[in-house]
């Protein structure tokens, strides 16, 4: 990564690049805009596969020759995708069996995008023999900074269940498995006579009379996880020997629960990340979690921005766009949140094809346009910082605990309640430490939580005892954790943990749940903590065996007993909720759980609606990314004197952010 900072020395600035889709005299134009928005790097051929092999086997660079030589020339950075995302129509039509299919048998067909089954060979093979061509010809070219294999794995085909996938899963459990009688004991197949005498028997989860065994549906999800992971490496395995020296990336949906993101994590180079916020439904909370992940899932590391909207979409029922301002105003909250590159889809905004109405960099209307005057000032802004690039947020002192397979297994039928999802679960435990302005790491089980002063374990219906094992070890040792309900439920086989819930944490939360009662839909109960508040989706007959009930249920079946406890355990302490506080109790609760811990926010006392986070430069500067996600103006005091980056303010202990304001603040030396 050291190479791509020295290559780009700021911030990367600009978008996805696709000049296959004009003529090529408007590239003289696009160069020129280029170099008035700032534009250090653009990702080029997401989508090229037809463009440079219009017939099997037969390949023609010359456009894209030209194109990355005038980039390279105007001092544009590329980011040059394998171009495999959308396979070309004479591979389907020559191969059908390379075509996804859903679980109801469907088969989709060419005329979208992502039209390929992740476990054909066919598929692979010449995938392969693009990457090879395309490493070949532009391994070395000097506009080359990074390589973009495929492009949002996962976004339209989450799983594949045609005979070839069958045919992978099969091989798939039988590395799992080893025999099929270990299958059969991990699957509970004596339930309902599904009982297998041989891998052969075992298909994909395809639609069935009534519900599927669950073990097997979660087996199935890790395995699709699995089969798009090894298309992406089948394509890094061929850069890295083309290419060693040139780092690898692809970029992730906003946050979906389709890829086991800390597994992918590992053999990325930079974590890429697409972002889009509804301007309808702001929800600025639930955007920072997704970059929160994203600077975890390589331990801190800085990540980029690849994908965001410089206005409107074009895919959701009601398009609406960004209001003035609003564009910079999220980039910073990336750059925040230790994005190391602004990047949008796209450069130019498309004549014809499905997204003509999604927003670019120039829209339609040219350069003499709202959004044009935006991009072009957030890119001379971030040119102006290079301090910024590679700095690291320092590590935080709260952790929240993401598992996939637990999310997987979670969101499956036949569970107490449908209302459960692990999203809206982990929003709740997140928004009021992000409205608190406590920055927080995101965690998966087994992680080292030794540093953290608190852990917050939303849900995690599926764990195994190590992992268990190593939680309450961090609360022994000293820790403060927050749990919720229905966490400690099965193991990773979807099979209920024996002898009272939840049985691999009743010794560390000090109680036993007897029952659960999830509550009817938008159904409230009662609580009395620190006043009265409400909960909703879920309770549960919870017995105390050694800690403290915090707070009871006093409407409905439950009233009187306990609702949320409190236990003192070995050096630490436990919380644990027994059904989801409203927003207000929820973040008094917080605040009681930070206090105590002694967790502070980078800046104290900001007025509602004004974020803060740091990000610490190789110099050692910190950097308080300051910003007013409100539309009206407000007054922010300081703690010390500091200065203002972007007007060249103070230092001063006070300033004045407007609606919509960013404001990067120092400390004079």
């Amino acid at each position: 990564m050291q190479r791509l900072r020295q290559r780009l020395g700021r911030i990367a600035y600009g978008g996805d690049y696709n000049p296959e889709q004009w003529p090529e005299e408007v590239q003289d134009e696009d160069m020129r805009l280029m170099k008035e928005a700032g534009v250090s790097l653009v990702s080029v051929g997401v989508f090229a596969w037809a463009a440079v092999e219009p017939r099997p086997g037969e390949f023609d660079f010359s456009f894209f020759d030209r194109a990355m030589d005038r980039l390279d020339d105007s001092g544009v950075a590329v980011c040059l995708a394998t171009m495999t995302a959308s396979p070309p129509a004479w591979l389907a039509a020559g191969h059908p069996d390379m075509l996804p299919v859903t679980s109801d048998g469907t088969r989709l067909w060419p005329g979208s995008r992502q039209h390929y089954c992740p476990s054909s060979p066919v598929y692979r093979e010449h995938a392969a023999r693009l990457v090879d061509n395309v490493a070949g010809r532009y391994g070395h070219h000097p506009a080359l900074a990074l390589w973009h294999v495929g492009n949002e794995f996962g976004c339209h085909i989450k799983a594949c269940y045609c005979e070839v996938s069958a045919e992978a899963f099969r091989r798939w459990l039988a590395e799992r498995y080893g025999d099929v009688e270990t299958l059969n004991h991990a699957w509970s197949t004596s339930f309902w006579s599904q009982r297998y005498d041989s891998f052969d028997q075992v298909s994909p989860p395809r639609t069935a009379p009534t519900f599927r065994n669950p073990a097997q549906q979660l087996d199935y999800a890790r395995f699709s996880s699995d089969e798009l992971l090894a298309c992406y490496l089948h394509e890094r395995r061929i850069l890295d020997r083309v290419t060693p020296e040139v780092p690898v990336t692809t970029n992730f949906v906003p946050l979906a629960k389709t890829l086991d993101l800390f597994e992918w994590g590992r053999h990325l180079d930079v974590v890429s990340y697409d972002s889009y916020p509804d301007p309808h439904e702001p929800a600025a909370a639930k955007t920072a979690f997704g970059y929160d992940v994203m600077r975890s899932l390589r331990d801190g590391q800085p990540w980029m921005l690849m994908e965001q909207a410089p206005s409107a979409v074009n895919w959701r029922p009601r398009n609406g766009p960004k209001p003035p301002g609003v564009m910079r105003l999220w980039s910073w909250q990336a750059v925040a949140h230790g994005a190391d590159s602004v990047m949008f889809f796209q450069w130019r905004q498309s004549r014809g094809g499905s997204e003509k109405f999604h927003s670019g960099m120039v829209p339609h209307g040219g350069a003499d346009t709202r959004t044009f005057r935006e991009v072009r000032d957030l890119g001379r802004e971030l040119a102006d910082h290079p301090g910024l690039l590679g700095a690291r947020q320092p590590r935080a002192d709260v952790a929240i605990m993401l598992d996939w397979p637990s999310w997987w297994a979670l969101e499956l039928g036949a569970r107490p309640s449908q209302d459960v999802r692990l999203m809206d679960i982990v929003l709740a435990h997140y928004t009021p430490l992000y409205d608190a302005g406590i920055a927080c790491d995101v965690v998966a089980p087994g992680a080292d939580l030794s540093g953290y002063r608190v852990v917050v374990v939303p849900n995690l219906y599926l764990v195994e005892g190590p992992d268990a094992a190593g939680i309450e070890r961090y609360v022994q040792d000293g820790g403060t954790l927050v749990m919720s309900f229905f966490s400690g439920i099965v193991d990773s086989c979807d099979r209920v943990h024996l002898g009272g819930y939840p049985a691999p944490f009743r010794r560390m939360l000090g109680l036993r749940v007897e029952e659960f009662w999830p509550l009817p839909r938008n159904g409230t109960v009662g609580l009395r903590c620190a006043g009265e508040a409400t909960g909703s989706v879920w309770s549960e007959e919870i017995h105390l065996a050694g800690a403290e009930a915090v707070a009871v249920f006093t409407t409905g079946e439950l009233a009187g007993g306990p609702a949320i406890t409190r236990h003192g355990f070995g050096d630490g302490t436990t919380w644990y909720l027994g059904t989801r506080p409203d927003p207000a109790a929820m973040r008094r609760l917080f605040d009681q759980v930070c206090e105590q811990a002694g967790v502070r926010p980078a800046l104290p006392d900001l007025p509602e609606g004004v974020q803060v986070r740091v990000r610490r430069g190789a110099d050692g500067t910190d950097y308080h990314v300051l910003l007013n996600l409100t539309a009206e103006p407000v007054r922010v005091g300081l703690p010390a004197p500091m200065r203002d980056e972007l007007t060249g303010a103070g230092p001063a202990q006070s300033l004045r952010l407007k609606g919509r304001g960013v404001a990067l603040l120092t400390a004079p030396a």
